[in-house]
């Protein structure tokens, strides 16, 4: 049962974060504590992102973004990255079927042109139907890594600067523009489940004021209450964002 919710008829939050990212850990480490193979772990990983997703959209969260895949876990087994990307595109089908009935918003951040081709036909699939709705989005970092998107932005300024496309000096807003992440607000809270205490080189530049919240559950395990707690916690800090409140 959600313990939280925003006041719609105002239209004010209720001190729930508008944005939460979660970096998706201790699949593998799940599946193993059950002697069961790591690809096991990222099926019951999948399932809970589909219901950790449906739950912030009940309580009024407006966005949750969630490290599914970096550009670093290439170098994981073949079989297991095999079976991550079969787990995408069945659940880009499946998104792409219930976006319309949900008005739900779905975007994968990171390096698509990476991704094979049926994969690329999914992922702009889902572009193109979210544009037609407002409302809660769920964004997938998929084949993507911080500092990798920091570079790959600062190219394509670059490649605009000296087309004449932008002039000026260059600021943190035009700046955001070229990140993946363009139009989408910084995370107000980052949630890292399985016991590590790192953020694993995901959304480096976003997360520059986020509250953190880490926790020893395997994300396989993560449940609508350990989200309702980091909430609570999340609720307890006093966010100044550099400055000082009644100095």
């Amino acid at each position: 049962m959600a313990i939280f919710s925003r006041n719609k008829a105002a239209g004010e939050p209720t001190g729930l974060p508008r944005h939460i990212a979660i970096i998706l850990d201790g699949n593998g480490r799940w599946a193993k504590k059950r002697g069961l193979p790591r690809t096991a772990g990222h099926k019951e990983g999948a399932e809970n992102f589909r219901r950790i997703a449906t739950y912030c959209r009940d309580i009024g969260v407006e966005y949750l973004t969630v490290y599914a895949f970096s550009t670093e876990n290439w170098k994981r087994p073949q079989e297991e990255v095999s079976t991550l990307m079969k787990l995408l595109g069945r659940y880009l089908h499946e998104a792409i079927d219930t976006m319309a009935k949900d008005h739900i918003k779905l975007k994968v951040l990171g390096e698509v042109d990476g991704l094979a081709p049926e994969l690329q036909a999914l992922v702009e699939k889902t572009d193109r139907i979210s544009k037609e709705y407002d409302g809660f989005q769920a964004n997938i970092c998929l084949n993507y890594g911080g500092r990798d998107e920091i570079v790959q932005a600062a190219r394509r300024y670059a490649e605009d600067y000296a087309a004449g496309k932008t002039k000026g000096e260059l600021t943190e807003d035009e700046f955001e523009s070229y990140l993946f992440s363009a139009g989408i607000p910084a995370p107000d809270l980052l949630i890292r489940p399985g016991g590590e205490q790192r953020i694993s080189n995901f959304l480096l530049w976003q997360c520059a004021y986020s509250e953190f919240y880490f926790t020893d559950t395997l994300w396989p395990d993560f449940t609508s209450a350990d989200l309702d707690k980091a909430i609570e916690v999340y609720k307890s800090r006093d966010r100044r964002f550099g400055g000082v409140k009644n100095p």
